[in-house]
């Protein structure tokens, strides 16, 4: 009997012994409220990280080397504070030079690439307007892609079953700078026009060409589009 109560109050105070308040003393509690207020601190910071945002530019209409930056339509557009975007694409808080241009294509709706902005100088393509007998041709718009080519026709008294010089190619890869509609000065009577940008070493050719007795096609390149 005496063994049996000395058992049930060993059993008691090991009882007692885990129910005990936990003293400020005991180094679990100053752990488990650093682990809290550690917590609660990463809690804040990231959401005030997902608040922050910065401001850069964005395109309206698609833009062709050439068109000067400020005379572009452009927007602010918010993006995370990441170290490669900010880097990469134009603060809208920067100021640049009048004379800063565009010299690579950047398409409608894009970042604009700070990589893409320089000065009018660096641009090595000259404008060339080509007419054209109708209609702009389906997925030819500005910032699109095109090739030229000259195509033979007929000469005055030349008979209809003449042998004609097979089309050839004039300049591929061209950029489309603009498109004049039929009302414009530089269209054909009631045709319509493109502008399209032309290397410099490549314009005594094309020129040539506009200026000749064959007719210039305009055909877009498969995937071209900005």
């Amino acid at each position: 009997m005496g063994g049996k109560h000395a058992e049930g109050s060993a059993m008691s105070d090991d009882d007692a012994q885990r129910l005990r308040r936990p003293s400020w003393r005991d180094p679990r509690l100053g752990v488990g409220v650093l682990l809290v207020a550690a917590s609660v601190a990463l809690g804040s910071w990231a959401v005030a990280r997902a608040d922050e945002t910065v401001d850069v530019l964005m395109t309206v209409g698609a833009l062709t080397p050439g068109d000067r930056l400020e005379d572009a339509q452009l927007v602010s557009h918010p993006v995370r504070p990441d170290g490669e975007i900010t880097d990469t694409y134009l603060p809208a808080a920067s100021s640049v030079p009048d004379d800063a241009v565009v010299i690579r294509v950047v398409g409608a709706g894009e970042l604009v690439p700070a990589a893409a902005i320089a000065s009018a100088t660096d641009v090595a393509l000259r404008p060339v307007v080509v007419p054209l007998p109708g209609s702009v041709p389906n997925g030819v718009a500005k910032g699109a892609l095109v090739d030229l080519w000259l195509t033979a026709t007929l000469r005055p008294g030349q008979a209809a079953d003449a042998d004609l010089d097979a089309p050839r190619l004039l300049a591929e890869q061209l950029v489309v700078a603009d498109l004049l509609e039929g009302e414009s000065l530089f269209a054909a009577a009631g045709g319509s026009a493109v502008q399209v940008l032309v290397p410099q070493a490549e314009l005594p050719t094309v020129l040539a060409a506009l200026s000749g007795e064959g007719e210039i096609v305009v055909v877009p390149v498969p995937g071209g589009a900005p």
